[in-house]
């Protein structure tokens, strides 16, 4: 009911626009495909589903004209709605199956791949129950995703994770937060052999990931903005060095409780600004500003001394410790308390010059 009275009320001020243009609309049978799309444009997917069954033309319609679609609002049998809507929305470019108790299981995600091989960007994360066979039919049926999501699936092997990459080259976002038994040296070495392009990459709590893994992403994924290491309690200094030296265009680095991490991580860190410095200087000036870490999170790394953290901060200005633009995240380092950014800085040098307060 809810989501006839959406479509309703869309339909009514659309056709405001559409008397103003002289067009005769009068019964939703009359309603032409582009204007169709607008109105859906303006209502939920829920309502863009219900418009799917109103007729023929209309189903046809959707089913070209939609591209992106989100069922993490389906509570309960989310698993048969997309059995029977892969089919008829084989034009999907997004689609978005976060569930907040596990619903999915293996033969919905065999009918995506099967009809929607235009697929760029998937979440399926939480998705506790599916297999291996989920990933085998997405690297066959969707070689075109860019983004995908399985955080928390805990149910994939590295070696479904391999195959997929080798089959899905043009990945750029990848979360597998959570996926331990999915995210190992292994299948880290697939990552950085077949995903060149790849720039997100999440592997927070991979408890089974080591400096191999990493190593080989950072030789084999130059182009990476943001890494999430967080809790992956075995690597190392060898791993941050790696990733100082080969991934220049690392933005944000998440290394909590990773505590193997030691000066040697942060001087590295600070001494790949001074070789990106010299190589964007050499083919664009202006890029220089854009580069460099952003965001960095070496919380629980009790092996960190005051001296190398306050060099990286230094050599990155964007990371901040001041109240309200905490980008530099050093809880639970006690140690760390005295390092400050540069905006600290500033502001304890106003201080002193400060005009003093005028008794009346």
């Amino acid at each position: 009911m809810r989501e006839t009275e959406g479509l309703n009320s869309s339909f009514e001020k659309l056709m405001v626009f559409g008397a103003a243009e002289s067009m005769s609309i009068t019964e939703w049978k009359d309603v032409p495909v582009e204007l169709l799309l607008r109105i859906l444009s303006l209502v939920d997917d829920q309502t863009v589903i219900v418009a799917s069954g109103v007729c023929h033309g209309w189903r046809d319609a959707i089913s070209w004209g939609l591209t992106r679609l989100s069922l993490s609002w389906c509570k309960r049998s989310m698993n048969d709605l997309v059995l029977s809507l892969a089919p008829k929305f084989t034009k999907l470019q997004a689609l978005g199956l976060r569930q907040d108790t596990p619903q999915l299981h293996d033969d919905a995600v065999e009918a995506i791949a099967a009809h929607c091989h235009e697929l760029q960007e998937l979440d399926l994360s939480k998705s506790f129950r599916l297999t291996d066979r989920s990933l085998y039919a997405l690297a066959v049926g969707c070689p075109e995703l860019v983004k995908l999501n399985i955080s928390g699936c805990t149910g994939f092997s590295d070696t479904a994770l391999g195959y997929l990459t080798g089959c899905c080259r043009k990945l750029k976002t990848l979360n597998l937060c959570g996926c331990v038994r999915t995210a190992t040296d292994r299948a880290l070495k697939a990552i950085g052999y077949n995903c060149h392009q790849m720039q997100s990459l999440n592997l927070g709590w991979c408890d089974r990931v080591g400096d191999e893994g990493v190593k080989s992403l950072a030789y084999g994924c130059p182009n990476l903005r943001a890494l999430d290491l967080c809790g992956c309690v075995l690597i190392t200094d060898d791993s941050v060095v790696a990733l100082a030296n080969n991934c220049l265009h690392l933005r944000s680095l998440g290394l909590y409780f990773c505590q193997n991490i030691t000066d040697r991580a942060m001087y590295s860190l600070a001494q790949s600004r001074v070789k990106n410095k010299h190589d964007v200087w050499a083919s664009m000036k202006s890029r220089y500003e854009e580069e460099g870490l952003t965001n960095l999170n070496i919380s629980q790394c009790t092996a960190l001394t005051p001296p190398a953290v306050q060099a990286l901060c230094d050599s990155f200005p964007d990371l901040h410790t001041c109240p309200g633009r905490h980008s530099l995240i050093i809880s639970g380092c006690l140690n760390l308390t005295s390092v400050h950014c540069a905006c600290a800085s500033m502001q304890a040098h106003r201080a002193p010059h400060a005009m003093p307060h005028l008794a009346h």
